[in-house]
Order: structure tokens, then C-alpha cells, then sequence
């Protein structure tokens, strides 16, 4: 897949376990042509984990894709006043993010991004990591799935005999749902 010209806003958000994903993802774009910006949550900005340090991943953000990161509300809100992104990629999207997309909720720089970017009616594509998608949070994606523009990478159980209603994104299927995204196609099947 060629993404040369592509302007892709990455948001990541609080699933932690996902990031190494989400790095390999990120210079997979770069690579293919891509010029990639990444957006964080304000969790993503400010918390240590057991899986990186605040500072390591936005060091690490910076070092592949050479731009500055959108951390703020006030940076989110001119995504889609100046156009500035083809896709914006959900990657990872935590319940909590999925819960206040569908709930109109924008007080964090990755909903402020997708809402800008869904302003223009351009595609936002949602990569998910939760523990309760098929729990709690199975409403909230069933509405986002009846919204325009709102793509799924296809998601799957994780560790369904521990974790019943845990899910997440399948990463060999991210490139191919940006593609069909950027021609307003649904990737199908969604739940794999």
C-alpha cells in the first residue's frame, strides 16, 4: 500500500500494553510515504507504567515521525479548521475514548482531534484495546459503528477464557483499514 502524501493524525490513548504496536505501526507509515503527526491523551502525556515512561514514548513519537506532538486542547482543536489530516487513527482506543466519541464528549486532544477531523467529514479510524468492548462498552461501539466516517480496524477477543469481554484491534489489519477508510469503506469482517 502506498500512503505517500498522506497526512495521518496517530492519537494513542491509555492502553498501555498496545504502544510497541503502535510504534511499529507508526514507522511502517513513515516508511510507506507517509507524513504521520501523533496526538496523545493527557494520560498518554503524563503517566509512568509498567510498560514505558510519559517522557520515553513522546520521545520515542517525536523520533519517528519527526513532528511535534499535539498534546493540548487548544493543538486538537485546529485539526479540522485547518485541514490538517487525510485520517486520523485511533491507535489504541481505550474503552473510555470509545465511550466519549459516541457520547459527544471532547475533553481530551484525541476526541478534540477526532471531532475536528469528523467536522470536515473525513475518516477517523478506531483501533480498540478494552478490557470490557464486549461488556460495558458494547453500546458505545455499536454506536460508533452507526456513525459516518467512524471506521473499525477488525478487533477480536483477548484471552476470552480470563478476560470474557476483553477485545483488541488486529495489527496485521491496520494498513488495509486506512486504505479502504480513505475510500469510505468499512473493512469487513469487523469482529473477527
Amino acid at each position: 500500500m502506498d500512503m505517500r502524501g498522506k497526512k495521518i493524525g496517530v492519537a494513542l490513548t491509555g492502553s498501555f500494553c498496545t504502544f510497541d504496536i503502535a510504534f511499529e505501526i507508526i514507522e511502517m507509515l513513515v516508511e510507506k510515504g507517509a507524513e504521520v503527526t501523533p496526538i496523545i491523551s493527557y494520560v498518554v502525556d503524563r503517566l509512568d507504567t509498567r510498560f514505558h515512561k510519559a517522557d520515553d514514548v513522546k520521545t520515542k513519537l517525536v523520533e519517528l515521525t519527526g513532528k511535534q506532538i499535539i498534546k493540548e486542547l487548544t493543538t486538537a482543536e485546529p485539526v479540522g479548521p485547518k485541514n490538517l489530516f487525510d485520517i486520523v487513527l485511533i491507535l489504541p482506543a481505550t474503552g473510555n475514548t470509545v465511550a466519549k466519541l459516541a457520547n459527544a464528549i471532547t475533553d481530551t486532544p484525541v476526541t478534540m482531534a477526532a471531532k475536528s477531523q469528523m467536522r470536515n467529514k473525513k475518516p477517523v479510524v478506531i483501533a480498540i484495546s478494552t478490557n470490557d468492548g464486549l461488556g460495558a462498552n458494547a453500546k458505545n461501539i455499536g454506536v460508533l459503528m452507526g456513525m459516518e466516517n467512524i471506521y473499525f480496524v477488525p478487533f477480536e477477543q483477548d484471552a476470552p477464557d480470563v478476560k470474557a469481554s476483553s477485545t483488541v484491534f488486529l495489527q496485521g489489519k491496520v494498513l488495509e483499514t486506512l486504505e479502504l477508510a480513505l475510500a469510505k469503506e468499512q473493512i469487513q469482517p469487523i469482529l473477527c
